[in-house]
């Protein structure tokens, strides 16, 4: 069970903080929710206490592991099925899966992808929210600022 103040990662969704534990009553039923602020999407959403694991939400990675991340980035890009909507499904599985590495390899091959020849309208939506997820955890792991961990994903992209 994580507790208010934890620095947590909600797939597809990205890093927050919670901050509250509420009981409120939806459709007759009475449940727990974790009160999870996305401070990046700057929002806040209610998560049911007992349904956490079916939604995959973790602990955000320490800022030793955030070094990690940073070398996936520097990466060669990864061998991707040539068929875009193979490409996209395979990406978004990668980015559903809620681990920061898979995150980082469709950031890196699609950032790299984008300055050879070019995204879809698809395959550029996905970059910015798979960029999103991203940063919102990077910036909670190594207590910075967007526009910095923006600057450190460009750099390790060169």
């Amino acid at each position: 069970m994580f507790q208010i103040g934890d620095k947590v990662v909600y797939p597809m969704h990205g890093a927050g903080i919670i901050e509250g534990i509420e009981e409120k009553e939806i459709l007759g039923e009475t449940r727990k929710y974790y009160v999870l602020r996305l401070p990046l999407k700057n929002m806040k959403v209610l998560l049911p206490v007992d349904n956490i694991d079916a939604l995959g939400l973790r602990m955000i990675i320490s800022s030793e592991e955030a070094k990690g991340v940073f070398a996936v980035l520097k990466e060669d890009i990864s061998e991707m099925p040539q068929n875009w909507n193979r490409r996209y499904r395979s990406n978004m599985e990668k980015v559903k899966s809620g681990d920061i590495n898979e995150v980082a390899d469709v950031v890196r091959n699609l950032m790299l992808m984008d300055r050879e020849k070019g995204l879809s309208t698809g395959e550029r939506k996905m970059l910015t929210n798979s960029k999103q997820i991203l940063v919102s955890e990077l910036c909670l792991a190594k207590n910075c600022e967007e526009k910095e961990i923006l600057k450190l994903i460009d750099d390790a992209l060169q």
